[in-house]
C-alpha cells in the first residue's frame, strides 16, 4: 500500500489525483508500457517533456512507490526505471483513457495508437489489459535479470 500523508481529502479519487493527476504522470506510465526505461528514453517521447519536469515526476513516482530503478550493469551511471505492482495496476486506467480519447476526441490518432487499436479491436477490454500487463511483466523481468 502507498503511504499517503497530508492529503486534502479522505476521498480516494481526490487523493489518487493528487498523486497521478498532473499533465505528465500518466504519460510516463504509458511510456513504461511502450518499453521506455531510461531518462533518455522518456526525453525522446513525442510530448517533449522538459528535463526538470521529468526529473520531478520520476522522483514523485518513486516517492509513491509506483516505480523503482536499478543501475544499468553496462553503465552504472544510467538508471533503468521500472514499474512496481502499484504502477502496473494503473494500466487499466491508461487503457480506458486511450479508448475514451479515440471515441470522444476529434483529432488525428498517431501511428502507435492506430496500431494498438488494430491489434486489439477484436479483443475484450479485460483480455487486452491482461495481455499488456503480462507483456510488461516479462519485459520488466528481463531488465531485473540483467
Amino acid at each position: 500500500m502507498i503511504k499517503v500523508e497530508n492529503n486534502r481529502s479522505s476521498c480516494p479519487v481526490s487523493t489518487s489525483l493528487e498523486i497521478i493527476g498532473d499533465s505528465w504522470t500518466l504519460v510516463l506510465i504509458r511510456n513504461f508500457f511502450m518499453g521506455k526505461v531510461t531518462f533518455a528514453d522518456f526525453k525522446q517521447a513525442p510530448e517533449n517533456i522538459a528535463t526538470n519536469i521529468l526529473s520531478n515526476r520520476l522522483r514523485k513516482l518513486r516517492k509513491y512507490k509506483l516505480i523503482e530503478f536499478k543501475l544499468n550493469p553496462k553503465n552504472r551511471k544510467v538508471k533503468q526505471y521500472y514499474l512496481t505492482e502499484a504502477g502496473i495496476n494503473l494500466y487499466p486506467l491508461i487503457y480506458d483513457l486511450l479508448i475514451w480519447g479515440k471515441d470522444n476526441l476529434d483529432m488525428e490518432i498517431g501511428p502507435i495508437s492506430n496500431d494498438f487499436y488494430k491489434r486489439n479491436k477484436n479483443k475484450k477490454r479485460e483480455e487486452t489489459i491482461k495481455d499488456a500487463i503480462n507483456s510488461y511483466k516479462k519485459f520488466k523481468n528481463s531488465i531485473l535479470v540483467n
